[in-house]
């Protein structure tokens, strides 16, 4: 694979040196689609089998769906995510604030996407709502549908830049990629009209290449995203602002006295629903925290265990 090739696909200096150590018995690729655990790399060698995984320069994840305590990683490597909402009844703020959590934490840039736009009446109403949970992250309202607005996105995909698309299921994600790429590469679906419900037209994830040289990951609809690790800084800035007037350095703005947090939502200063969205996200990845420690302290009791197991059968054959 060229220089020239391995750079438009977001290869860089940085990925260089770290596969420095690799080069003398690989050769670098990028992975282009996962389905069921099966990869496609894009690489110089026609066949060939995936030997180390560089180490990620961001990442979207979350913890698995149901009780078992793993992260899913369902984009890596991406300069910028575009949280897509559809504005019908899809639309959520409480939503919004988690895909911003799990945004910032994975370091890579968040763009919130409001797809459906033609549905609404008063789209500058729409715009100053979620601007109050925004924290900052650029806001986009566009119809993929009509073709409306969806060019502004290509500004955040210059040659060599990735950017992945994630959302619930039916928000429009594969019609934007194919509006992007003008094609109709990716299936597309209509919703159900009772509650906007999409079917999962996208079951694998792919890496597609634009014209101009930027890349897309395509992604399945999520129907929840539960966090994983981090903190909930960047996401709710407003708040991180407020709590520099809290009595307590540690206060978690919940049930401790004199908390600027708390005044600010009883005062009208904050909106009450965003701090207890605030505290609700707070006490789930305090939760997975706990249960993350709660599962190394068993790997590594059972290692210790195997450990121990084996230096006991070396001293009993020692003559």
């Amino acid at each position: 694979m060229t220089e020239d090739r391995l750079r438009a696909l977001g290869w860089d200096d940085a990925f260089a040196e770290a596969f420095a150590p690799y080069a003398e018995r690989s050769v670098p690729g990028r992975v282009t689609l996962e389905h069921q655990k099966i990869y496609r790399v894009s690489t110089a060698a026609d066949e060939g089998a995936i030997e180390a995984l560089l180490p990620r320069r961001s990442r979207f994840s979350r913890k698995v769906a149901g009780e078992t305590t793993e992260e899913q990683v369902v984009a890596a490597n991406i300069d910028t995510v575009f949280l897509v909402s559809g504005l019908d009844h899809d639309f959520n703020l409480r939503r919004i604030e988690r895909y911003l959590t799990t945004a910032w934490n994975g370091g890579a840039r968040p763009v919130l996407v409001l797809n459906k736009a033609d549905l609404v009446d008063d789209i500058g109403a729409v715009l100053r709502e979620v601007e109050t949970v925004a924290s900052g992250a650029p806001i986009h309202a566009l119809s993929s549908k009509r073709g409306d607005g969806v060019e502004a996105l290509l500004a955040y995909l210059g040659p060599g830049q990735t950017g992945a698309f994630l959302g619930s299921s039916g928000v429009g994600k594969s019609t934007l990629i194919n509006r992007l790429r003008g094609d109709e590469r990716q299936r597309t679906a209509e919703v159900r009209v009772s509650d906007s419900r999409g079917r999962h037209t996208t079951t694998h994830r792919e890496l597609l290449e634009l014209e101009g040289g930027g890349l897309l990951i395509d992604t399945p609809g999520m129907r929840e995203v539960q966090l994983w690790e981090g903190n909930l800084d960047d996401a709710f800035a407003d708040i991180h602002a407020l709590a520099a007037g809290c009595h307590f350095r540690d206060c978690h703005h919940d049930t401790e006295p004199r908390c600027a947090v708390a005044a600010a939502a009883e005062h009208g200063g904050l909106d009450p629903a965003r701090l207890e969205s605030f505290r609700r996200l707070q006490r789930e990845l305090a939760a997975q925290t706990r249960r993350q420690d709660e599962l190394l302290m068993l790997q590594e009791k059972k290692k210790n265990k195997v450990i121990h197991k084996a230096m006991r059968n070396v001293t009993k054959i020692r003559p």
